[in-house]
């Protein structure tokens, strides 16, 4: 099946599904439909709700994986993207590393999110087995877009907080020279301002660092880090720039924030994405990005 063949183009999702809770498929699926493109899942395993609720049920379908990737390989799918989130073992990584090699073509993006863990701590279940495979996923990716915890943990290096500009250049341009082209930074803290937060992200095929800020409103909602990058992957596949795809996203995920800040529900559902999903096809209207 040849992409002339298709009259959308066609993206893997390698997430968990949870039946409540804004995270993972349920955000991944509805962005990139509405950006125009056919999402296909590969479910690493399917729960009730999310993990930030006290109690959930847990599939794991890390049997079931290598029989729907060998069902593709039969039908002869082709995807020009391949797009992986939180993956539960090191045995999902080594069948998404397969995968990955299997698929690829020379113009498949391979955008990898690689969910380590947050605020300088690695989540629970994330051993040091699981952060080596990870890095060597990492190596496979076009796209690498970890958050600030993530990014050392993937050097091998202690987490700081507060990083400065050149440090964050040094390190973004240290991960690139592991495999990735693009990597992108989330959640960075602007030092001396709590009212802000930003993203930084470097190509280094392209030389130019660059950095994205916004207002920080305080709270927490689950899923934010998976429409940004899911955001991130439809906008370079519509042929934005990196920084332009930066500022989409980034301004996404503000629009959803703002539009559930005010209402007094249970913050581990996530946004309201339903409410900001029609501006994901507005004309950009602001360039948020500046130089770094």
């Amino acid at each position: 099946m040849t992409p002339a063949s298709k009259s959308t183009r066609r993206i893997a999702a390698v997430h968990d599904l949870s039946g409540v809770g804004r995270v993972s498929l349920m955000v991944v699926i509805p962005i990139l439909s509405t950006m125009g493109f056919d999402v296909c899942p590969l479910p690493t395993a399917i729960l009730s709700n999310h993990t930030q609720y006290p109690e959930y049920s847990f599939l794991d379908l890390t049997d079931e994986m290598p029989k729907m990737i060998a069902g593709w390989k039969k039908l002869e799918i082709e995807f020009d993207a391949i797009y992986t989130g939180y993956l539960g073992s090191p045995r999902q990584i080594q069948i998404v590393s397969g995968f990955i090699d299997d698929f690829r073509r020379e113009d498949t993006l391979i955008v990898v999110d690689p969910v380590l863990g947050d605020n300088g701590r690695l989540y629970a279940g994330m051993t040091k087995e699981m952060v080596l495979e990870m890095r060597v996923l990492a190596r496979r990716a076009d796209v690498l877009t970890p958050n600030l915890t993530e990014l050392f943990a993937l050097l091998d290096r202690p987490y700081q907080h507060e990083c400065s500009d050149e440090l964050l250049k040094e390190a973004l341009k240290a991960l690139s020279a592991q495999g990735p082209d693009t990597v992108i930074i989330t959640g960075v803290p602007v030092v001396g301002r709590p009212d802000l937060t930003s993203v930084v992200a470097s190509s280094r095929s392209d030389g130019r660092a660059w950095k994205v800020t916004c207002p920080y409103l305080p709270a927490h909602y689950p899923g934010t880090g998976d429409a940004f990058t899911s955001v991130v992957t439809g906008a370079l596949l519509q042929g934005d720039s990196l920084p332009v795809a930066l500022g989409r996203a980034a301004q996404f995920i503000l629009q959803g924030i703002r539009a559930t800040f005010g209402y007094q529900g249970d913050n581990r559902e996530g946004i309201l994405l339903e409410r900001v999903l029609p501006n994901l096809n507005l004309p950009i209207q602001s360039s948020t990005y500046e130089l770094l």
